[in-house]
């Protein structure tokens, strides 16, 4: 299905350095250590950083909401920002800002009034590569703002060694614009809007990237466990380059999508709460959503949609935390529960906007213990390849 009120995009070709006078070896991810080490700090440590600060237990979902001093209306904010964890600073802007405008959507909120640019040029670059990607990644935000109906009205830029990409959405909305993250119910399933599994897919076309490169192309620099990762994906997996393109571009692709049909999605089809899948995996936000359940619940999680291969990278390569659940994703998918009987009108509503499937990823039921709400993955959960 084509929207004809979608803005038409005039994006630049695929990333080629050479293109803009730079060297053939040039790659952004090759500025931050971020993407392999992840970039979050841990949730219980940052819950304990966090325990005196005024917005209490609401400090661990998505969004702010606040009333304004205009009676029926709530202020609705996020922030977020991240280093480089693809190849092209284009598509490194759109998927900056699809990720800041997740949060929104989480919430079922499907307009953004304002967004907020926050940018970091890379000081390990030359001036000519600094501008190159700095001109590129500004362009992919902004290009994906005007996807999302919205708009940059400002933001703070400065210097620093890692490139970073994010900022600041802002939303006021009535009452009925928005779904407070807290009304699960027993017979609710949840249903997730993206497969896993990103942050091994991007690792994993590094590794072959580092271990195709030769001796004055940078392969000094290269760290020498990327080569040994990638000789596992060969010798255990026989991964193949096409294996590792399909999953790189299956990622890409998925980041760069914005989570707003999923929010239109949620209000058509009642659902009663959601958050989106990003940097502390897929069980790290399933419990902070099903700990802020109203009803004493709990989420069972018995399905794991998986980008192709990544599983196996995790299995025999490298434990990414995947199949456990708390594997850092980049712009996840929405997690929602709906009453059932919305479930399948709302995934295949959602695949006719999209062209993407998304799953029935798990089901919510009655806490086992008093007063106590949490999530888990039953201890041999499908994974759907992706």
């Amino acid at each position: 299905m084509t929207d004809p009120n979608k803005p038409k995009i005039n994006r630049p070709p695929p990333f080629n350095p050479t293109s803009y006078n730079l060297s053939p070896t040039f790659s952004l991810v090759d500025y931050t250590k971020q993407k392999d080490e992840g970039a979050k700090s841990p949730q219980e440590k940052l819950r304990e950083l966090l325990k005196n600060i005024g917005g209490g237990d609401r400090i661990a979902m998505d969004c702010a909401v606040v009333p304004t001093r205009h009676a029926g209306y709530s202020l609705i904010t996020t922030t977020d920002f991240f280093y480089p964890l693809v190849e092209d600073p284009y598509d490194q802007g759109r998927i900056g800002c699809a990720n800041v405008l997740s949060d929104l959507y989480a919430m079922g909120v499907t307009e953004c009034d304002t967004v907020l640019m926050i940018l970091a040029c890379s000081t390990n670059m030359t001036s000519e590569e600094r501008d190159v990607v700095t001109e590129l990644m500004i362009r992919g935000f902004d290009d994906q703002c005007k996807l999302a109906d919205t708009h940059v009205t400002g933001g703070q830029t400065v210097l620093n060694p890692w490139p970073i990409i994010g900022g600041v959405a802002e939303s006021v909305c009535k009452e009925e614009e928005f779904i407070e993250p807290d009304g699960a119910c027993v017979g609710d399933v949840l249903v997730l809007t993206k497969p896993l599994g990103t942050q091994v897919a991007v690792n994993v076309r590094q590794w072959y990237r580092d271990s195709m490169k030769k001796e004055g192309e940078g392969r000094e620099k290269v760290c020498s466990s990327h080569f040994t990762f990638w000789q596992a994906c060969v010798d255990k997996l026989a991964m193949t380059k096409e294996d590792v393109d399909a999953a790189y571009e299956t990622a890409v692709e998925s980041m760069a999508r914005l989570n707003r049909n999923g929010a239109k999605m949620m209000m058509k089809y009642k659902c009663r709460g959601g958050t989106d899948v990003t940097g502390f995996g897929f069980l790290g936000h399933a419990k902070n959503l099903a700990e802020n359940q109203k009803n004493v619940v709990s989420f069972k999680l018995h399905t794991l949609p998986v980008i192709k291969r990544m599983e196996e990278v995790n299995k025999e390569v490298l434990d990414f935390n995947l199949v456990n659940g708390y594997s850092a994703e980049t712009s996840g998918g929405l997690l929602v529960a709906l009453p059932k009987e919305n479930a399948k009108a709302f995934m295949e509503e959602l695949e006719s906007l999209d062209g993407s499937k998304s799953w029935i990823v798990g089901e919510v039921i009655e806490s086992e213990t008093k007063d106590k709400r949490d999530a888990f993955i039953v201890e041999e959960p499908t994974i759907v390849q992706v």
